[in-house]
């Protein structure tokens, strides 16, 4: 299976029945994955009550960034606003059916919120809808509130699918991707946002030799500061090749492709978009660069422990990297100083793990995984990596020491 450009998806009905297919096999695939990991007997009520609402939610999941799919539904959408407001209230439908199914009150907290979240950023495209061809600030702003709004706001119960078990995302996490990659993209008209799911070795990699020289540089950079301690398994049994299974199926789906689908097919692809529009991307480096460092910095002077100015210059070494590839002149102008900003903002962001080294590598890992979607333009492929690096310490035997 191999990616199609936007406009051989136009030349034939072909296309679209082909993707359709292989929705339903990823779809397929993973069922099998989430009756495996849960046919424990004592969970089976469970499973069989989330097995339709898995199947279809995952079914829009593996189909609705597709490129023909995406022109099947702008031509049907066209300009009606009612057309364009359905799948937003499918989605909702489908999330209040599961959590009421699941004897939880859907009006009740901040279960109330979840209509507006999903709806939100599709009146806020809808009110622009061909007005503006250009990605410009009011993008990114629609971007930064939809985010915080679903960081802020914690709606409880997520759906958990299941409901109680090992947990192959939430029904609402995945209403929130999917709201997003058809707003901004069939909306908006984002449409290499690479939410994509293809089998391409080429892509697969990529993706392994990134994990593997990030991996090193973490492994060599954090032996020499105690950050990292080799603990090891007891054996290498069943129980163990289970768990780390797992730990990768679920890590993929609950954290990797989020925040690959926000930070590199969004948020990275509009501020490539963004840059290239201005034909300069020096002004864009320097103010990131002044932005950043003093943020760095004050990150890491107000966390505990050593090191305090690790973040600020892993952070210097990736605008440092982009200044040298963006002055080079090979590659698109603009496109690595957008990874700079966007791994550093992404590093950054994991203040909450109370780790100045770890934040420092988060920044590096920002860069690693937007170098495999602007090799791949792909954000499952991205995710890969951001799922390998994330496992790494259980697969490996390894300890963090904050």
């Amino acid at each position: 299976m191999n990616t199609t450009t936007f406009s051989s998806a136009l030349k034939t009905d072909k296309v679209f029945q082909r993707e359709l297919n292989a929705s339903g096999f990823w779809t397929a695939f993973l069922t099998v994955l989430f009756l495996f990991f849960n046919g424990s007997s004592e969970l089976w009520s469970d499973v069989m009550l989330a097995l339709p609402f898995f199947i279809v939610f995952y079914y829009f999941f593996f189909s609705i960034g597709k490129v023909a799919i995406m022109v099947r539904m702008k031509r049907w959408i066209g300009s009606n606003v009612w057309r364009m407001m359905i799948f937003p209230a499918v989605l909702l439908l489908l999330y209040f059916s599961y959590v009421l199914i699941n004897n939880q009150n859907p009006f009740r907290g901040t279960l109330a919120l979840v209509p507006y979240l999903v709806i939100f950023p599709v009146l806020y495209y809808i009110a622009r809808r061909h007005r503006v061809q250009k990605i410009d600030w009011i993008d990114f702003a629609a971007l930064v509130i939809f985010l915080l709004l679903t960081n802020f706001i914690k709606v409880n119960p997520s759906g958990d699918l299941p409901f109680t078990g090992k947990e192959f995302g939430s029904v609402y996490k995945i209403a929130l991707m999917l709201i997003a990659v058809y707003s901004f993209g069939t909306i908006r008209g984002l449409n290499d946002i690479g939410f994509v799911p293809v089998i391409n070795f080429k892509y697969l990699w990529t993706a392994l030799w990134v994990w593997f020289v990030f991996y090193l540089f973490v492994v060599v950079v954090g032996n020499s500061v105690d950050f990292i301690k080799y603990i090891g398994h007891d054996s290498i049994n069943r129980e163990l090749l289970n768990k780390i299974g797992l730990t990768l199926v679920v890590t993929y789906l609950n954290t990797a492709i989020f925040e690959e689908l926000f930070f590199r097919g969004i948020l990275l692809n509009m501020l490539s978009r963004r840059i290239g529009q201005a034909k300069t991307w020096r002004i864009f480096w320097i103010w990131g660069l002044i932005l950043s460092i003093p943020l760095a910095l004050l990150v890491g002077y107000t966390l505990k422990g050593g090191m305090q100015w690790f973040p600020a210059l892993m952070v210097l070494l990736i605008f440092a990297t982009a200044f040298l590839i963006e002055r080079g002149g090979k590659q698109i102008a603009g496109v690595y100083t957008a990874l700079a900003i966007t791994s550093a903002i992404f590093g950054l962001v994991h203040y909450h793990s109370g780790a100045i080294i770890y934040i420092g590598f988060a920044c590096v890992a920002g860069w690693a995984y937007g170098y495999t979607y602007l090799k791949t333009k792909n954000v499952f492929y991205s995710a890969i990596v951001h799922t390998l690096v994330n496992s790494s310490v259980l697969i490996f035997g390894l300890e963090f020491v904050k």
